[in-house]
């Protein structure tokens, strides 16, 4: 199991109020830290320009990284949740970062999964926009990692944050390369990921009405999301692991618990074990609630390393 993060990830400051706050991480680490003390954490390296570009055209990365924000100033907003300061550029760097480190190191065989504790999180991020608390698409640049640099022609990302990865979706939904499967509760932001999206069929949504629990969330996997997941015999899988789902989670409404993260990630590992050498790299999203992303984190990255 490989572990990455980084220092710069806390520098990221959105403003005064922002949910999505250094604080967030934190206990993400902290628990994670505090029940499995052997476990070795890898510093993130920064994504290249290079491998930005496979995903994110150049304006975006210009408006991210070559903006100048003096030490001291006032974030500059993109939208009303996404903000710059001076300190985002390195954080989003090594943000997408660690998922390329990740599957390099799943590749050469040093580990069979991973978890990038990383923020600011980033399916929201689509190919020219930064939007929704992301600024790049951490896990789409580590799954075009896989394919353009390891020549993998199937992997899938599987999304559970309660909010639909647009900008993923987007990025992907026309390249046969990459299956996108996503549940998320709707309606709710950004207002996409219905059912009837489906790329170039690689793209399947199941939108989860306000107040879903434990029930119909398994159903919504087990009858057709797995199914199909395991039916493109992924070579690897990414997570986009949003814990927002969590019925303490503050700016949604599902009802989760933890043990449901438990129970999709151990179906996921199944899949990942029969199909990809066990490969699975998951990426911190979305999650608003410090002591459920405790919880949430603990119980996922125990299945990661149980299954």
């Amino acid at each position: 199991m490989r572990l990455y993060t980084h220092p710069a990830c806390l520098t990221h400051q959105p403003g005064t109020g922002n949910p999505e706050r250094p604080a967030r991480l934190e206990a993400v680490i902290d628990a994670i830290a505090a029940t499995w003390p052997e476990l070795a954490w890898h510093q993130a390296p920064p994504a290249t320009r290079a491998q930005l570009l496979r995903v994110h055209h150049d304006d975006l990365l210009r408006l991210v990284l070559d903006t100048p924000i003096p030490a001291g100033a006032g974030p500059l907003a993109i939208d009303t949740d996404t903000l710059l300061g001076a300190g985002s550029a390195e954080a989003a760097l090594h943000a997408a970062g660690a998922g390329v480190a990740a599957v390099d190191a799943l590749m050469a065989g040093h580990a069979r999964r991973a978890f990038c504790a990383v923020r600011p999180p980033g399916h929201h991020a689509s190919v020219d926009r930064a939007m929704g608390f992301c600024l790049f698409n951490n896990v789409a640049v580590a799954a075009a990692h896989a394919c353009e640099a390891h020549g993998l022609t199937r992997v899938a990302i599987i999304d559970f944050d309660v909010h639909h990865g647009n900008g993923t979706q987007a990025i992907f939904s026309s390249d046969a390369r990459v299956m996108y499967l996503s549940s998320h509760q709707s309606p709710l932001f950004p207002g996409t990921g219905s059912a009837n999206e489906h790329g170039i069929g690689n793209v399947i949504n199941r939108p989860l009405p306000p107040g879903t629990g434990s029930r119909d969330f398994r159903a919504a996997w087990h009858d057709s999301l797995l199914a199909a997941l395991n039916g493109f015999r992924p070579q690897m899988l990414f997570i986009s692991a949003g814990f927002d789902g969590h019925r303490r989670d503050p700016l949604a409404g599902l009802e989760l618990e933890p043990d449901d993260f438990r129970w999709l990630t151990t179906e996921l590992a199944g899949i990942a074990d029969r199909h990809a050498s066990g490969r699975i790299v998951s990426t911190l999203e979305g999650g608003y609630d410090l002591v459920a992303l405790r919880e949430c984190s603990v119980a996922h990255i125990d299945a990661l390393l149980s299954a």
